[in-house]
């Protein structure tokens, strides 16, 4: 199964410079973070997962929880009659 990321490619960035920086910068330490062996497993799994995600945000300038906080447009459904 393949994740289509073309669609966020010519996306308009809902993220600043200053955001994106942070973000890949956290990311990459996060993911560093989790690469040292530790006793807890849970605990490095969650910091792997949101390390990347991080590192994904902050080089694509996309962030899909933003976005979805920020989308106004109106939702249409069944007609009540």
């Amino acid at each position: 199964m393949a994740f289509d990321l073309s669609q966020y490619a010519n996306a308009d960035p809902h993220l600043s410079s200053g955001e994106r920086l942070l973000s890949v910068l956290l990311g990459l330490g996060l993911t560093t973070v989790a690469s040292q062996p530790r006793s807890n497993i849970f605990a490095s799994m969650l910091a792997l997962a949101t390390g990347s995600y991080l590192a994904y945000r902050g080089a694509t300038g996309y962030c899909i929880v933003k976005a979805s906080l920020n989308d106004r447009t109106p939702r249409v459904g069944p007609s009540r009659s």
